[in-house]
């Protein structure tokens, strides 16, 4: 059985461009949101580490989104305006959300005002930003190879989803959510703050149980993905787990 992600026909659907604008505003507010929680909280706008952050997070999001518009629209489209998820991944999507674009910053901005954290060499602010640059890397990666690489856990029969094992899916099954982890974990450290690393493991753990509650729902669900599992047998960490 071919269990190798096809991508679907490359003419748009209806729908196609209102989903792609949809995905831009999500991305564009989110970013919006997550400056200003960073700057007020912090009450300077003059935040190095801060700035680049921000700085990492734009440059990933316009190469990655130049390169699907190039060779896959509909994938962006799906994640601008996904028909439907599980009733238990709104919820754990939605903390994990709350969990890393609000309450991350918004601890990070704190920690900046009032020292909680103090000051941390640059060594470390630059390990983080590593962790952050590989982990956007690793999720950009799997989200292009991956044409079925949606923001809501569903089986997408309307595209003829099928199983990818390309690229970093050929090591563990959800490369993605593994790159979502190293963002989650080195944010905190990039920013220099030890306490925002709290919503930053809360994300990770709701990551976690996101991956292997859609693990579950792919093996029952979607054809080809029991037979991937025999020959790919890590879900994050090869090796691991």
């Amino acid at each position: 059985m071919n269990i190798t992600s096809e991508r679907p026909p490359t003419e748009k659907h209806p729908g196609t461009a209102a989903g792609i604008l949809a995905r831009f505003a999500q991305v564009m507010f989110v970013m919006a949101l997550q400056a200003a929680i960073l700057f007020l909280a912090a009450g300077r706008l003059d935040w190095t580490w801060a700035w680049v952050f921000l700085g990492i997070s734009l440059l990933t999001v316009l190469i990655n989104g130049a390169i699907l518009l190039h060779t896959s629209p509909e994938t962006i489209a799906e994640r601008g305006r996904p028909k439907e998820t599980k009733d238990w991944d709104k919820i754990v999507a939605g903390l994990c959300g709350l969990a890393l674009f609000l309450a991350l910053p918004l601890v990070a901005g704190l920690d900046a005002h009032f020292g909680w954290t103090g000051e941390l060499s640059d060594s470390w602010h630059i390990a983080g930003a590593l962790v952050l640059a590989a982990g956007f890397s690793l999720g950009a990666w799997a989200m292009i190879v991956n044409a079925y690489f949606s923001t809501a856990v569903r089986i997408q029969t309307d595209r003829g989803q099928t199983v990818c094992s390309t690229g970093p899916y050929r090591s563990v099954r959800h490369p993605g959510y593994a790159g979502f982890i190293l963002q989650s974990l080195g944010t905190p450290i990039l920013l220099g703050s030890v306490w925002a690393l709290i919503p930053g493991i809360m994300a990770a753990t709701l990551l976690i149980i996101r991956t292997s509650l859609e693990d579950r729902t792919l093996q029952a669900e979607l054809p080809g993905y029991r037979d991937y599992v025999q020959e790919v047998r890590y879900r994050l960490v090869p090796g691991i787990w």
